[in-house]
C-alpha cells in the first residue's frame, strides 16, 4: 500500500534536499500564485499609504519624503491549532481513539510487541544467570521528544505529539499508530535519546546548522548545499558506509538539537523553518550523494513527522527545474503546501516576509553578524520606508552630545538606488562632512553598515535616490554610543 510521504522527510539535509528539488514543480507554481494575488493585495494597501505619505513631497520635484515607521511581526503563516478545541469533529475524534490504542498498548506492554520474542528469550536467559528481569524498563515509561506518552498521565505536550503522526497520515488512524510505534522502535534501537550527547565532530558544522527565529519563534535551520562542492569534504562524508552512517548520525543529533528549541505544548512553537541554499550544489549525479540521500529520506519520513513549518529554497539550479516532477506523484497537496522557491535576485525580500531582517545573516542580506558587538536584540528596532520610483529619501540620525559614535544597518531590497552618507552640523557655520561618497547600489549589494564619531552637534543623513521604475523597500536601523572618553 502506499502512504503519502510526509513534510518532515524533506528536512534538514543536503541528500534529502537532493530529493525534495526534484519534487516541487507543482508547488513552484502554487507558490508563484499565491504570492502574486498576495504581493497584489499588499502592493495596493502599500501603494494608498506611499500616496498618503508623499503628498506634501509632491511640491518638491527631486525629494520625496516617505515617513519612516517600526516593522512590524508579520504573520505570513502560522501553524496550526493544537488546542483541542479548535479541531474539527473528526479529528478530535481520531485523536481520541489514538489515545486509546496508545494507552491499551502501553499498559499491556505490547507497544514494542515485535521485539517479543527476543524479549522473552532476553529474560530467559537473564533467569538463569540469577539477574533481576524486574528492572526490564516498562512500556509506561516510554516518551518521545520529552513527552510522556501514556495518555493517562496527562502530559500536556501528548496531543501535541500525536497530532504530528496523525496529520503525517491524514488522520488515519491505524496508520498514525503503526507509524508511532516504528519511529519509538527505531529511536530504541538507534539510541536516539543518547546522540545528543555523543561528540560526532565540527566538520560538518558549516553544512548545517540553527541560527534565530522566524517572525512566528520558529528556531530556523540553514542548510548549506555548497559546502559539498568542497572534494576533501564530500569524500570524507560520503566515500565510505561508515563515513554515510557518521553522517546520518550527526543529522539526526541537529534535527533533535533543533526539536529541543521547540514547545510541544497547546499553542508553542512545535515545528522548525528550513532555508535550503542550493547555491554551488554538487546536484545529484553523485553516486554517494544518491545513497546518502535514501537514507536521509528513509530517517527523516518515516521518524520526525510534521517538524517543519516552512520550507524555503533559494539559489535554486538549472537541473531543479529538470528533476522537480520525479516525486510530485508522491507528494500530499499538504506537503507541497509547505515550499517555498525564491529566484537568486529574490533571495532577501523573500526572507524577509518569514524572517526579521534583523534575523537574517549577513550573508543573505540582513542584520545579523556574529558576535555583533553595536547591536543586539534589545536595542536598534528596524524600521522601513517604501521609496517610489523616480524619489529620493533622507534619513535623519541626529545626534546632539559631542564625541558619539552613530552605527547604523541600511539596505534596500532589490537596490538599483544610487546611495550616500553625510554629516550635518547643527552650526551652519560649518562644514559638511561627506561619510560615504555617493554610489550607484546594483541588486547584487549587500546590506551596509558603517559608524560615525561627531565632534559637533548635529545629523546623521543617510540619502537614497530611487532611480529605477519601481518602488523600493528600505530596511535600516541606527544606535548611539555613548563615548567614554573625549574626542
Amino acid at each position: 500500500m502506499h502512504i503519502p510521504l510526509s513534510t518532515t522527510h524533506f528536512s534538514i539535509s543536503f541528500a534529502t534536499m537532493t530529493v525534495e528539488v526534484m519534487a516541487q514543480e507543482e508547488t513552484l507554481n502554487d507558490e508563484l500564485v499565491v504570492a502574486a494575488e498576495s504581493k497584489k493585495e499588499k502592493k495596493k494597501e502599500k501603494k494608498e499609504k506611499v500616496v498618503e505619505e508623499n503628498v506634501k513631497a509632491m511640491e518638491s520635484v527631486d525629494v520625496d519624503e516617505p515617513k519612516p515607521k517600526t516593522v512590524e511581526k508579520s504573520s505570513s503563516y502560522k501553524e496550526e491549532s493544537n488546542f483541542l478545541s479548535d479541531l474539527k469533529e473528526f479529528e478530535r475524534k481520531a485523536l481520541g481513539e489514538l489515545k486509546s490504542k496508545l494507552e491499551e498498548a502501553i499498559l499491556g506492554n505490547s507497544l514494542f510487541e515485535k521485539e517479543e520474542g527476543k524479549k522473552k528469550e532476553n529474560e530467559v536467559d537473564m533467569e538463569e544467570e540469577g539477574e533481576n528481569v524486574e528492572e526490564v524498563e516498562k512500556d509506561d515509561d516510554v516518551s518521545l521528544w520529552g513527552v510522556p506518552l501514556l495518555p493517562s498521565k496527562g502530559a500536556e505536550g501528548v496531543d501535541v505529539v500525536l497530532l504530528k503522526f496523525l496529520r503525517a497520515r491524514e488522520f488515519k488512524v491505524n496508520d498514525a499508530f503503526e507509524m508511532l510505534k516504528k519511529t519509538l522502535r527505531w529511536r530504541k534501537e538507534s539510541k536516539v535519546d543518547s546522540v545528543l550527547d555523543e561528540d560526532l565532530g565540527s566538520d560538518l558544522a558549516c553544512t548545517a546548522y540553527m541560527n534565530g527565529v522566524d517572525h512566528e519563534g520558529h528556531p530556523v535551520c540553514y542548510n548549506i548545499f555548497g559546502a559539498f562542492g568542497n572534494e576533501e569534504l564530500y569524500n570524507k562524508t560520503f566515500k565510505s558506509e561508515e563515513k554515510r552512517f557518521e553522517f546520518l548520525r550527526w543529522r539526526c543529533q541537529l534535527m533533535e538539537k533543533g526539536i529541543q528549541k521547540l514547545d510541544l505544548k497547546p499553542g508553542g512553537v512545535s515545528s522548525l523553518l528550513q532555508i535550503n541554499d542550493l547555491k554551488n550544489s554538487p546536484g545529484p549525479s553523485k553516486r554517494e550523494l544518491r545513497v546518502a540521500t535514501k537514507q536521509i529520506v528513509a530517517m527523516l519520513q518515516d521518524n520526525y513527522p510534521e517538524m517543519v513549518a516552512k520550507n524555503i529554497f533559494i539559489n535554486v539550479p538549472f537541473w531543479y527545474y529538470a528533476l522537480n516532477a520525479l516525486l510530485c506523484p508522491f507528494l500530499t497537496q499538504r506537503t507541497k503546501s509547505k515550499f517555498v522557491i525564491a529566484h537568486p535576485n529574490k533571495v532577501t525580500e523573500t526572507l524577509t516576509k518569514y524572517i526579521p531582517i534583523e534575523e537574517i545573516p549577513v550573508n543573505y542580506g540582513g542584520f545579523k553578524r556574529e558576535n555583533d558587538s553595536q547591536f543586539s536584540s534589545q536595542v536598534g528596532a528596524v524600521s522601513e520606508i517604501f521609496l517610489k520610483a523616480g524619489s529620493t529619501a533622507t534619513i535623519e540620525i541626529p545626534t546632539l552630545e559631542v564625541g558619539n559614535i552613530i552605527c547604523w544597518d541600511l539596505t534596500v531590497l532589490g537596490w538599483e538606488v544610487s546611495y550616500k552618507e553625510e554629516f550635518v552640523p547643527n552650526d551652519e557655520g560649518s562644514y559638511t562632512v561627506i561619510v560615504q561618497k555617493g554610489k550607484k547600489m546594483t541588486s547584487q549589494e549587500g546590506p551596509i553598515r558603517n559608524t560615525f564619531r561627531n565632534n559637533e552637534p548635529g545629523k546623521v543623513n543617510l540619502i537614497i535616490e530611487n532611480t529605477s521604475n519601481k518602488k523600493k523597500r528600505v530596511l535600516y536601523r541606527s544606535m548611539i554610543n555613548k563615548s567614554s572618553s573625549p574626542f
